[in-house]
């Protein structure tokens, strides 16, 4: 089976569209910089040369340094599908990302975003 188009699309080509989603609901770039560094492990540092290098989103995910465990707690529906009953991995962690961008958007407490 083929793989999902996104796997090969460049995080960098998508993240703007995170910043644009957050900042028109009144948040930050920062904020979006601190759920994608919560969630992957990478650092500001690291963040930015992997936009700056168009990482894919399957090689992002894959390099991470260390994917949070609380991120299992992380529930609901996001393009109509439930995350925890995703089941390819790779797919399970960019929808893990759209489900806290889309709680950041919505004005959720960071707190509860990052799952503290």
């Amino acid at each position: 089976m083929a793989k999902h188009r996104i796997y090969t699309t460049s995080f960098a080509s998508v993240y703007p569209h995170y910043v644009t989603k957050a900042e028109k609901k009144g948040r930050t770039k920062e904020e979006v910089d601190e759920i994608i560094c919560w969630l992957t492990g990478y650092n500001r540092e690291e963040l930015a040369h992997i936009l700056e290098n168009k990482t894919d989103f399957e090689t992002f995910f894959a390099e991470a340094p260390q994917l949070n465990s609380s991120r299992t707690l992380i529930k609901g529906v996001i393009c109509g599908i439930r995350v925890e009953d995703i089941e390819e991995p790779t797919m399970k962690e960019i929808r893990y990302l759209d489900k806290l961008i889309d709680e950041l958007a919505k004005g959720k407490a960071m707190e509860k975003i990052l799952r503290k």
